[in-house]
């Protein structure tokens, strides 16, 4: 293994991730992850326990589809989140 960042549930930095949602009041997770039972799901689960009252908006979750990822490039693109899923959430958010 590389010596670079890694990503992981366990250890979450859980301060990091509520001191952050204190600040802006707002969430957006996004990962190539599926939607149902991925890190995302796990990451909203711990704001909502533990940050619920510091937001005031939805979290918004900008995810890969509930579906076996495709093979074919098409459908992948389709599938996976994009710049575009992003700006849109991001866009979505700054209404409230």
């Amino acid at each position: 293994m590389g010596t670079g960042p890694r990503r992981t549930l366990v250890p979450l930095d859980k301060k990091t991730l509520i001191d952050s949602v204190k600040k802006t009041g707002k969430l957006i997770i996004v990962s190539e992850d599926c939607r149902t039972g991925g890190i995302g799901a796990e990451i909203c689960a711990v704001v909502l326990e533990e940050a619920f009252d510091y937001l005031d908006a939805p979290i918004k979750r900008v995810c890969t589809l509930d579906v076996p990822l495709p093979f074919s490039p098409p459908l992948e693109d389709y599938a996976v989140p994009n710049e575009k899923d992003i700006i849109d959430a991001v866009k979505g958010l700054m209404s409230w």
